[in-house]
């Protein structure tokens, strides 16, 4: 079983970037897809983008596409998110999560993912 948890999060200014990273520790790294989500108030959580570790193929939502990169460093069993150009509707709270399995088009709904790490919170001032 893998544990997760998520950092660097915090305030930016519209414009601004942020960089996010997922460590993960209890299982072998490269057997797992690592996904953010992420969840603003009142709203359902959704997916941001997704990484197949063994092969680096990504995968992203149309809103951050061009803005958001994600990454792994596997000697670090680290998965980034760096986020650029960022936007007051990108504010939420960000979680990552992780899965096996192939990846297809469902991979952006939660519910197929089995552990999650805490939540760190994006705000984006306007």
């Amino acid at each position: 079983e893998v544990q997760l948890q998520a950092s660097g999060g915090g305030l930016v200014q519209a414009g601004g970037s942020l960089r996010l990273s997922c460590a993960a520790s209890g299982s072998s790294f490269d057997d797992y897809n690592i996904g953010w989500f992420r969840q603003a108030p009142g709203k359902e959580r959704e997916g941001v983008s997704c990484i197949t570790v063994s092969d680096g193929s990504t995968y992203y939502e149309d809103s951050v596409k061009g803005r958001f990169a994600i990454s792994a460093d596997n000697a670090k069993n680290t998965v980034y998110l760096q986020m650029n150009n960022l936007k007051p509707e990108d504010t939420a709270v960000y979680y990552c999560a992780a899965e096996q399995g192939a990846i297809d088009i469902t991979w952006y709904y939660p519910e197929r993912w089995d552990y999650w790490g805490q939540g760190t919170q994006v705000t984006v001032s306007s």
